[in-house]
């Protein structure tokens, strides 16, 4: 595939699969059409040149194979006269535009995220469907093999079709549930790109890309939904920190990080979004994190940040979403207003729920080296490196470790 139908493959893919699915309600056959659409362009494309509206035209294209497919497939006249009637009513010429694109896609994500299906298996049709991402690239996000992968997602596919899930945004009584599972997936999609887990990157920037192009279409077709603003802002502020999150393939802690590489329009914008949330008066778990971060990115100065409020914050988001890692994250803050002892005794509370989570390593080793109990630490930087999988986080803890095994020796 040539640099430029690669481009367009990103860009489109997604909006072309939404278009065959809300036309003919079955997934398999909107993306293997997909694809013969995006094969077709790299054959005619370098000859008659690329179509003013590239989109417009592989719909068109990804159409007619579909209409021809069923045509060939079916053994029932009525399908028959379904498909000539079907290709009668949008017979178009491939460089004009098709219309409802973007409601087309809100369905599809709607659909990718129902709530019958498993968690692992939405986020894996949503990257596969929507991203244009390929099955092994989403293997490679999630740690596991591409035959799995594939697996994963067909069978997500077919029970789509045998429960009859509807392509359509819920009703409103719907909602709620419906878009907690978007919004989620949504999010999962972007920390996978914000911190990797997998594929020896230290971010990958297609992922996070994404996550935003699905934020801000569900922000512009449902713009009351408080929730919905929230992650945008979340994930706009968390992405602003990208150029400063790395050097030289070593993770730099926020209070560590050059504050001049910070994105400061993406800041503005997360703020103005996190503002109008709190106009709104109705807190939600993403709206708080964006608030939680939109205090680090008021900051001129880590020594500036204003503790205080982002540990009222994690109190209320606690008493909203009482989830272990709420409560590590809010120990964090602890130990900033009140000392390591009172932050450490917080993590310590935690018991074993988040016994196989490595920033629960990372946050106790941490506080302990602050706190001049080295062997402690270096056993918990043990333990986090054991955890921990992407290179540049462990290529950090190795680093913090060395140095407290160094002060540990000398002062011995």
């Amino acid at each position: 595939m040539s640099p430029h139908v690669g481009e367009v493959h990103r860009a489109e893919f997604g909006r072309v699969v939404a278009a065959l699915a809300g036309r003919f309600g079955d997934l398999d056959l909107a993306e293997d059409c997909a694809q013969e659409a995006f094969v077709e362009a790299v054959r005619r494309w370098p000859v008659e040149g690329t179509p003013p509206n590239p989109g417009g035209w592989l719909t068109v294209v990804a159409r007619n194979k579909a209409l021809d497919r069923l045509r060939r497939e079916s053994t029932r006249q009525a399908r028959h006269e379904e498909a000539d009637m079907l290709h009668q009513q949008h017979e178009a010429d491939p460089g004009a535009r098709v219309t409802s694109v973007t409601d087309e896609r809100l369905r599809l994500i709607f659909t990718c995220c129902h709530p019958a299906l498993a968690p692992e298996a939405r986020v894996a049709l949503t990257l596969r469907l929507l991203g244009g991402l390929t099955v092994p690239e989403v293997a490679d996000a999630f740690l596991v093999p591409e035959r799995t992968m594939a697996q994963r997602i067909t069978r997500a596919k077919r029970k789509i079709g045998a429960a009859n899930i509807p392509y359509r945004v819920p009703r409103d009584a719907e909602l709620p549930e419906r878009l907690a599972a978007v919004l989620a997936v949504v999010y999962l999609v972007f920390t996978e790109g914000h911190l990797p887990g997998s594929g020896g990157a230290e971010q990958r920037a297609d992922l996070t890309a994404e996550a935003l192009r699905l934020g801000r279409l569900l922000r512009d077709l449902m713009p009351d939904e408080p929730e919905v603003a929230g992650l945008l802002a979340l994930m706009l502020l968390t992405d602003s920190r990208r150029d400063a999150r790395f050097v030289g393939g070593v993770l730099v802690p926020l209070a560590e990080q050059d504050r001049a590489r910070w994105d400061r329009a993406a800041i503005a914008e997360g703020h103005a979004l996190v503002r109008e949330c709190l106009r709104r008066g109705r807190p939600g778990h993403y709206q708080l994190l964006a608030a939680v971060n939109a205090v680090h990115t008021d900051a001129a100065r880590a020594e500036d940040t204003d503790w205080s409020q982002v540990l009222a914050l994690y109190d209320l988001m606690l008493a909203a979403t009482p989830t272990p890692v709420v409560a590590l994250n809010r120990a964090v803050a602890v130990a900033e207003v009140s000392g390591p002892a009172a932050g450490l005794a917080e993590v310590d509370g935690l018991g074993d729920a988040l016994v196989g989570y490595h920033a629960l390593h990372a946050t106790r080793a941490d506080l302990l080296r602050r706190l001049g109990r080295p062997a402690e630490a270096l056993d918990a930087y043990d333990r986090a490196l054991a955890l921990a999988t992407n290179p540049g986080e462990r290529a950090f803890l190795q680093g913090r470790r060395a140095t407290v095994a160094t002060a540990a020796a000398s002062a011995q």
